[in-house]
């Protein structure tokens, strides 16, 4: 400013006195009110020439700021700090309109929800948090950059949502909470699969009305921000007619509207269903329980504490160091600690008090997890009388992603079961020596007339996804996309670090997550089962609560279900569980109970039940003949060899569970 005084550069001086205000708003050293002090003065000095007249969207933007400073300022009076962000909010949205300034607009929207919230006055924060997340919803609509660009802005704004849900259980309104964590989650899914399956949803009149819709849309938006438009604003109303119009057929035609209608999601559900659903805010952790004719909120007069314990439990237990470390470094260490991590997370959960709200006659159950929990055996949680979560249900535990992906999901009439489509032991640590799948894809093969197994050397990533190097386009093998059961034996891995290089190991390299997300089109599956590490972790850490890992891949692909699992897992338990589940599925015909009774039936038999029961098993006479040599040279007759979580309870399934 020694060179940038107000006298020679007017607009420069001001625009560096409010930068100035931001860097002293941040700053580290120095007394942290006394700095907020210093970012006032700066603010309403810049405003000597940041006036409404001349420069009214540099106004405003100051305004917006000062708004922000004095909802932080700790001098002075806290009702007079409270009038002033009022008040500067306010004058910023003079300019700052959804119409001109569409993310300033939000932004300030939300700033100002916070201080109503902040204050008690939870109808004015409602009002305003529902007027910022319409500005929102408008912006997302006008994304036309792809699921990355969408991704990101879900995470700059998700704090938004979860405000409003706060809000709402302030307001007592707990289906309204429950509409709008829908509404911040799986977003990128949820549209691409509600787009997939459109000619199964809307009659194909409608379909082509709303592909033409869509087209004009993206088209108008495209002009829009390549500034390509003679009159943007007659463009920007004519394009939002179009949204309305959109907007209106989908919701005439889809039993859960585009916005996520609760009521409507309620009724469909099955008389014997019961769902739990977890949400992690930004100050509670809650908990509903959602049958067809109600809905629970779990101990919500004390949601923070159980919140702020959930949170003391991970600290103590040093989460990160101890779970997730021990998983990656020292796998010994973590598979003689998962049954205490179990018994912790339980209590903390309060999942005795959870299922103690669920009459006995709700035998299907659905747990929709929220960000860390994905990565956890919810199923498993061990009870106080001995038995887990599991035991409690017998039409078997399911998991979904949100309300939405299971509403979706139920949609879907996969009902046809008779081929496979099979991958078996392609990497030579699998079949080299010993065939580490036991003959489980063998036996699983007799149930199908109709079955194509890729094995060995064989199962090549071009067998399954052909690249024409001519066209440049990729065609999926025909047997696996018309295949109403999809089977991966194989080694699978998820990478933290970027989730779409998770995948599948092959003979020669990887099908990915993003392989499948991109080419997979499957039709006819009613369940993929991959057997195989790590196939059902997602990325925990994505703010945006998008669900990324293989089983996002598999659901959009067309599949009703996916099994999957949650850890590096054990071959032989791993064989043996796949080949009773098949067993089960060909009498029972439910994949949620068929996989509920392996898992019981793979933590209780004892060695000696292992040997009876490969006498009528579906395995070959050579293989039945080499575990009966197993169990009785390794283990007594009443010793249970995989009683432990670890081994039972890594696989569950994502979707219908039917």
């Amino acid at each position: 400013m020694q060179v940038y005084t107000q006298q020679a550069f007017p607009k420069k001086w001001a625009t560096t006195q409010n930068n100035l205000a931001n860097a002293y708003g941040d700053r580290i050293k120095g007394d942290k009110a006394e700095n907020i002090e210093l970012a006032i003065q700066s603010y309403e000095v810049a405003l000597q020439v940041r006036t409404q007249e001349a420069f009214p969207q540099d106004w405003a933007q100051t305004q917006h700021n000062l708004a922000v400073t004095y909802r932080s300022r700790i001098k002075g009076d806290k009702t007079e700090n409270f009038e002033k962000t009022i008040q500067f909010s306010q004058a910023a949205l003079l300019v700052l309109t959804q119409e001109a300034f569409p993310k300033e607009n939000a932004q300030t929207l939300l700033n100002l929800g916070m201080s109503y919230q902040d204050e008690g006055q939870f109808n004015l924060a409602y009002n305003t948090y529902e007027s910022a997340i319409a500005t929102v919803e408008l912006l997302r609509g006008e994304i036309i950059s792809g699921e990355e660009s969408k991704r990101k802005q879900a995470e700059e704004w998700n704090k938004l949502y979860l405000k409003m849900v706060e809000v709402c259980l302030q307001l007592g309104k707990e289906a309204l909470a429950l509409e709008y964590i829908e509404r911040s989650k799986t977003r990128n899914l949820v549209e691409l699969i509600l787009e997939r399956d459109s000619k199964i949803i809307f009659p194909p009149e409608v379909v082509t009305q709303l592909e033409q819709l869509r087209d004009e849309i993206a088209t108008g938006q495209y002009k829009i921000q390549n500034s390509a438009a003679e009159n943007t604003k007659a463009l920007a109303q004519h394009l939002q007619g179009l949204k309305e119009q959109k907007k209106s057929l989908e919701d005439k035609y889809l039993p859960v509207g585009s916005g996520f209608n609760f009521k409507k999601f309620q009724s469909t559900l099955d008389k014997n269903t019961v769902i739990i659903e977890w949400c992690i805010t930004n100050t509670s952790f809650e908990t509903f329980i959602i049958t067809s004719d109600n809905l629970q909120r779990f101990n919500s007069s004390t949601s923070t504490d159980d919140f702020w314990t959930l949170i003391d439990w991970m600290n103590s237990m040093n989460w990160v160091n101890k779970y997730l470390n021990a998983y990656y470094n020292n796998k010994a260490e973590w598979i003689n600690n998962l049954t205490s991590y179990l018994n912790q997370l339980a209590e903390n959960l309060n999942i005795e008090e959870i299922l103690k709200l669920i009459p006995q006659n709700y035998s299907h159950l659905i747990l929709i997890p929220h960000r860390f929990l994905h990565l956890l055996p919810l199923h498993s949680l061990p009870l106080l009388d001995g038995s887990f979560v599991c035991d409690k249900f017998p039409d078997g535990v399911s998991y979904a992603p949100s309300c939405q992906i299971l509403q979706q999901a139920q949609k879907r009439e996969h009902t046809d079961f008779q081929s496979l489509f099979a991958i078996q032991n392609p990497t030579q640590d699998l079949y080299q020596d010993y065939e580490k799948d036991l003959g489980a894809v063998s036996a699983i093969k007799k149930q199908f007339t109709d079955s194509y197994v890729l094995k060995q050397a064989n199962a090549k990533k071009a067998e399954i996804l052909h690249h024409d190097e001519n066209t440049k386009l990729f065609k999926l093998n025909e047997k696996l996309a018309q295949a109403n059961n999809i089977f991966f034996f194989c080694h699978g891995l998820f990478n933290p670090n970027y989730s779409l290089d998770s995948g599948l190991q092959l003979a020669d390299e990887n099908i990915t997550l993003a392989d499948i997300i991109a080419h997979f089109k499957l039709e006819n599956c009613r369940l993929v089962t991959l057997a195989a590490c790590e196939t059902g972790v997602i990325d925990s850490k994505n703010v945006s609560d998008e669900y990324i890992g293989l089983p996002y891949g598999f659901l959009l692909a067309g599949s009703t279900n996916v099994v999957s699992s949650l850890w590096t897992v054990s071959a032989t338990a791993t064989a043996l569980l796949m080949t009773k589940f098949y067993e089960e599925l060909k009498t029972r015909n439910n994949i949620a109970v068929a996989l509920n009774i392996t898992q019981h039936w793979l933590r209780d038999t004892t060695a000696q039940g292992f040997q009876d029961w490969l006498k009528n098993s579906s395995l070959s006479l050579a293989w039945r003949r080499e575990l009966d040599k197993y169990f009785a040279s390794e283990y007594s007759a009443t010793v249970k060899p995989f009683e432990s979580p670890y081994y039972w309870s890594a696989f569950f399934v994502t979707g219908k569970g039917v």
